[in-house]
């Protein structure tokens, strides 16, 4: 494919997200990004797999932009696909401008006449996206989201109160945006949830749970998607390695009862082994943080119907 923009440097992503969701959706964008939108369309010169989170549709990164329509299609008709077939989609933004059905195909169509190359709307090896963002047009490179966590679901050992699948990935996107040379933990690992979607994103992450009970399920469901990771029993307060983050999801079933004072060791174990650590609990606990030595940085709360988790992220 021969373009002069064959080294796009702004993306745009799309998203969707249930009402309850959308803290959560929030925090993941501040974490990405820096920044966070309000529309279903968030535009950034950061790269992000939209693979990675669960609420992202894809990303188009942009090779032009128009303000009309025909000035895109002169722009498009300067693309040469060689050796390799394509398509076009419209992607929808969930605005108010979204053609419908027929128009969108149209222009699909249009646009394709338009590149120099051989369409295949089946099996394409480039597939190119076209939108509008309030009255801009845009054209790029598109790459639709996969939604790995929902395969998660269906794992051998789970829980009631454990973390869904898709929580699960957003937590480990806000405490771990940007993977390259970083080194995580997530100490009190239960069944492996966090786990699963950390290894699944190429992190380096190990578990470790101090219930014994568990370790097996947690391994299990590790090695049911083909993944490898550390799983070991310990206890928080007795690791001594370093790690640049530590997830914790805080014990709070029957079988997990703690007290404020074994929160507080936690915690501030946490904060020895960790220089970054995000914290899930279902109690206020802001407090216990302050006297561990962490500070806030950014939080949300996820909604469920029995109860409601606060996510918290601290240095």
């Amino acid at each position: 494919m021969e373009n002069k923009y064959s080294q796009p440097m702004k993306y745009i992503y799309t998203y969707a997200c249930y009402e309850e969701e959308r803290p959560l959706c929030a925090l993941e964008m501040r974490s990405f990004f820096g920044e966070e939108s309000q529309s279903a369309i968030l535009e950034s010169n950061i790269k992000i797999d939209p693979s990675r989170s669960p609420f992202m549709k894809g990303r188009i990164a942009v090779i032009y932009e128009g303000q009309s329509f025909e000035n895109l299609l002169e722009q498009a008709a300067s693309i040469q696909v060689t050796g390799a077939t394509f398509k076009v989609v419209y992607i929808k933004n969930g605005g108010s401008v979204d053609a419908g059905f027929e128009k969108r195909r149209a222009i699909e169509k249009e646009i394709g006449l338009h590149i120099n190359g051989i369409a295949d709307i089946h099996h394409p090896k480039h597939l190119f996206g076209v939108m509008n963002i309030n009255g801009r047009w845009i054209f790029g490179i598109y790459i639709k989201s996969e939604s790995v966590w929902f395969r998660h679901q269906q794992k051998p050992n789970s829980y009631s109160t454990a973390l869904n699948t898709r929580v699960a990935r957003a937590i480990v996107n806000i405490a771990i945006p940007d993977p390259r040379g970083i080194k995580a933990i997530d100490p009190c690992c239960g069944i492996g949830t966090v786990l699963v979607e950390a290894l699944s994103m190429g992190i380096d992450i190990v578990g470790s749970d101090r219930n014994p009970l568990i370790l097996g399920g947690a391994r299990e469901n590790i090695s049911h998607f083909g993944l490898s990771g550390e799983v070991k029993l310990a206890d928080l307060r007795n690791i001594t390695n370093q790690y640049d983050v530590a997830i914790i999801d805080l014990p709070y079933n029957l079988c997990s009862v703690i007290s404020p004072e074994e929160q507080l060791e936690m915690l501030q174990s946490a904060r020895r082994i960790a220089k970054k650590v995000l914290v899930v609990t279902v109690e206020p606990i802001d407090a216990i943080l302050k006297t561990a030595g962490l500070c806030i940085i950014d939080r949300a709360f996820v909604k469920k119907s029995s109860f409601n988790r606060d996510v918290i992220v601290c240095r």
